[in-house]
């Protein structure tokens, strides 16, 4: 009996455990920050020393992830302020949101608002505009997936040029 205890006893935390958890940890971390702002998951990845594959699937993740929960939780916030409000002004229609809505449609809302402040701010957006939302949803997705790429390929090789 004594034999068979000491064979299968197993600690919980072996060292080996210990350093997948903290691997798990920081790629959820990335994941987690790149749900708001990939500008910040990418950089923490860096500095995790996480490898750029890694890196680029995790922010990717994280940010078609907040794509779809600020989707998904748009229409009831927009519901919930408008069944609030009582007076309705018209604000002039002006600043960069109604340039890029006006110049560039949808396809301008979901990828270069993307790219530049980021999914859910774009969506935000959108809904606000009333706009299709299957349709921002996938010019979202391609932006995040562009944004990853292109900030994770930047990263890379400056890593890789300043060692």
């Amino acid at each position: 009996m004594d034999l068979i205890n000491k064979r299968y006893h197993r600690h919980i935390f072996a060292p080996r455990d210990a350093h997948n958890i903290i691997l798990m940890l920081e790629i959820l971390t990335v994941a987690g920050l790149a749900s708001f702002e990939i500008y910040a998951a990418i950089p923490a990845g860096f500095a995790f020393a996480l490898s750029h594959w890694t890196i680029f699937f995790a922010s990717v993740a994280g940010g078609l992830a907040g794509v779809f929960v600020t989707a998904f939780l748009g229409d009831r916030i927009k519901k919930l302020f408008f069944r609030r409000k009582t007076v309705k002004t018209e604000k002039p229609k002006t600043g960069l949101a109604h340039r890029i809505w006006f110049k560039y449609g949808i396809i301008g809302l979901g990828f270069i608002g993307t790219v530049t402040v980021g999914a859910p701010a774009s969506i935000a957006v959108g809904i606000g505009f009333n706009a299709p939302l299957k349709k921002l949803l996938t010019w979202c997705c391609i932006g995040v997936v562009t944004r990853c790429a292109l900030f994770t390929t930047i990263g890379y090789y400056g890593v890789k040029w300043i060692a």
